[in-house]
């Protein structure tokens, strides 16, 4: 993993590791669990959760759901968020390699 420096004066994050273009087949997915119907909806992102669900619908807001999974990722943690309407996942799914869409080198 290459790491590039950020113009900031503290030592423990001037370094930021960067996802190699090659290694990028992994995708975020988020997990809805609605436990009062028990149906299950997957988005890409917590943005798109939001789109169609909003904050008072599911007791947290996109901002709060960020943070708790950063927290958690930082811990070691699953990256799990559940309250009493529902249960919220995050995790990657694999995604085949593709090289459709760039432009060939010569």
């Amino acid at each position: 993993m290459e790491l590039f420096y950020l113009n900031s004066g503290n030592i423990f994050s001037n370094f930021v590791p960067t996802k190699n273009v090659n290694t990028m087949a992994n995708r975020n997915i988020i997990l809805l669990h609605i436990l009062a119907t028990d149906e299950y909806e997957f988005y890409g992102s917590p943005a798109s959760l939001f789109d169609k669900h909003t904050a008072n619908e599911l007791l947290i807001s996109q901002n709060s759901l960020n943070n708790h999974f950063s927290k958690q990722q930082l811990s070691g943690n699953p990256l799990i968020y559940k309250n009493t309407y529902c249960e919220i996942r995050k995790g990657c799914i694999y995604v085949k390699p593709t090289t459709r869409g760039r432009k060939k080198e010569s």
